[in-house]
């Protein structure tokens, strides 16, 4: 097997433990929220957003991201955080 065809299994296998959270409305003004209180790009803060909404649903929710910023946003609103 090589490696590409090995990430993209090991890809499959991972999406099958997510959900996706949609862009809606709420998702929205939760990262104008999100915005108003950290210094984020838009899209982290879209990120955020949908973590917010999503913790709602799902009590055990980790962020993953490699970006530094968002990383303090998501830990100040009491995420846990990897890596």
């Amino acid at each position: 097997m090589s490696a590409h065809e090995a990430a993209e299994r090991n890809f499959a296998e991972l999406s099958e433990a997510w959900f996706e959270v949609p862009v809606t409305q709420e998702v929205i003004e939760a990262a104008v929220s999100a915005l108003s209180r950290h210094p984020l790009r838009a899209g982290d803060a879209l990120q955020l957003g949908a973590a917010r909404i999503a913790s709602v649903r799902q009590r055990s929710l980790v962020l993953v991201t490699i970006d530094e910023d968002l990383a303090d946003a998501a830990r100040e609103e009491g995420f846990p955080v990897l890596p």
